[in-house]
């Protein structure tokens, strides 16, 4: 197939790249770099069935006959999506509907990425793709969080009234080589800190909870589900449950630092919980992460060693 992966410089659509290729298919990468890193895609420098463009895909554009699309494009961590707030609404809406015309021009299959912040706080545990969720709608992280809700409804009306094949992958919180190194996620911000010796940030008492999923994991499932009948949405995410205390206490067990620990206030609508019911990914998948936290944090340790 030739298939087009929008954020294919990012650090899970670099991994999904990685992984169609490997399956022989042909990729069409674009990404407008704003999160992204060329890095992360360097050794497919000279792989020919690999073809890169620094393109804005809210800005149309026709990439010729596809026959899937993997739309992997936005910023996905607060610090990146809180600087660009605009962008990431209009990645989530205009870009968005772009991809999604591209599918339907082509009749290519279509995955979107959603997230699992679309139940925000969640007042379900764990949490089902039936659950509604509980976002603030105008909060700091509704720029991210609306904007993914928004995708989601979009996607679903190209499928009802459109006929595109799509299917909405739900990502909980996933980690590995590429991870960007300062933005501000969990794993990236411990494993940087231990590694320098510096203290480790906590949020709030540490005994909020976070499910973490190694990257070749989640891809596994992604391409799983893009090849699935099935198009209401999916969580994909490890559904071992940690607080911010034990994943601290796992990172210094990893990189043998002995940084102490620094409780800052808890920002604004972070989450409390956050795990994935997997159910329906066993049911209609027939997926389950296979990787653990820490066997997932020591094949992480030499690229994160590698940014000190």
């Amino acid at each position: 197939m030739r298939v087009l992966v929008t954020g294919a410089a990012g650090f899970l659509g670099s991994h999904l790249t990685d992984r169609l290729l490997g399956e022989g298919h042909s990729v069409l990468g674009v990404d407008n770099l704003s999160t992204g890193d060329l890095g992360n895609i360097a050794h497919l420098a000279n792989e020919p069935r690999f073809v890169f463009e620094q393109k804005d895909i809210c800005q149309s554009f026709d990439p010729g006959k596809v026959d899937a699309v993997f739309n992997m494009a936005s910023p996905a961590s607060p610090p990146e999506y809180l600087k660009l707030a605009i962008e990431t609404l209009r990645v989530g809406s205009v870009g968005t509907e772009n991809t999604l015309e591209i599918a339907q021009k082509y009749d290519a299959a279509y995955l979107h990425a959603s997230t699992s912040e679309c139940y925000g706080d969640p007042l379900e545990h764990p949490q089902t793709e039936s659950y509604w969720g509980n976002v603030n709608p105008v909060g700091p992280r509704s720029v991210y969080d609306e904007a993914k809700r928004y995708a989601e409804s979009l996607t679903m009306a190209y499928h009802r009234y459109r006929g595109v094949n799509t299917h909405l992958v739900r990502i909980f919180n996933t980690y590995g080589p590429r991870l960007h190194p300062s933005d501000g996620r969990v794993i990236s911000n411990f494993m940087m800190q231990a590694l320098r010796g510096e203290p480790l940030t906590v949020y709030g008492d540490g005994q909020q909870t976070r499910s973490f999923c190694f990257v070749s994991d989640l891809i596994d499932g992604i391409v799983r589900l893009s090849r699935s009948d099935e198009h209401l949405p999916v969580n994909i995410g490890n559904p071992v449950e940690f607080t911010i205390l034990e994943c601290a206490q796992a990172v210094l067990e990893v990189t043998g630092s002995k940084s102490e620990l620094l409780f800052k206030p808890l920002p604004q609508d972070d989450p409390t919980r956050r795990k994935p019911d997997i159910s329906k990914a066993k049911a209609i998948l027939g997926w389950e992460p296979k990787i653990s936290l820490r066997e997932g944090l020591e094949l992480s340790l030499d690229f994160f060693k590698s940014k000190v």
